[in-house]
């Protein structure tokens, strides 16, 4: 007589089939909750402040929790003359440092959920030519973002070693 679940010639349990359910790396797991915001009516003074301040590379504009825009390292050194902080630096060069978030963020942002998976986040970096997702939420709200640095860091983490 034999136990349900067993091989009757080994007394070995079944092999079980590979689920295709196996849960995939979320944004959530890598995703930083962190994110340096400003307001659509900050100047790009206080934007440049920022960006020396904390070492980063991207600011979202947000009014509340809600997402708004996003301006990069990029942004601000096009609107930005290069000749602030020189000798040649003029009151007409300090004058773009008084322009607003509003006048040089990107208003067509590509976000992502909390729940996509990391596999997808990376398409979409690719597919868009981003550098950073926004993580909101169903209504529009900040949670994070993720950049493409931490799906790097999570690509090596899963990296077999010496592979």
């Amino acid at each position: 007589m034999s136990q349900p679940g067993l091989n009757d010639s080994a007394k070995m349990p079944l092999p079980v089939a590979p689920s295709d359910t196996i849960a995939q790396p979320t944004v959530r797991a890598i995703m930083s909750t962190r994110a340096v915001t400003v307001t659509m009516d900050d100047s790009l003074a206080r934007a440049r402040d920022l960006f020396n301040e904390f070492h980063f590379h991207h600011l979202l504009v947000v009014q509340g929790r809600e997402l708004l825009g996003i301006i990069s390292d990029r942004d601000l050194l096009k609107a930005v003359s290069p000749n602030i902080g020189t000798l040649s630096e003029t009151d007409r060069d300090r004058a773009t440092l008084n322009k607003r978030a509003h006048q040089i963020m990107s208003r067509k942002l590509i976000t992502v959920a909390a729940d996509t998976t990391v596999e997808t986040a990376a398409r979409l970096l690719l597919e868009h030519r981003v550098s950073c997702l926004p993580v909101v939420t169903t209504t529009g709200h900040l949670e994070g973002i993720i950049t493409w640095r931490d799906l790097l860091r999570e690509y090596l983490r899963h990296k077999p070693a010496g592979g």
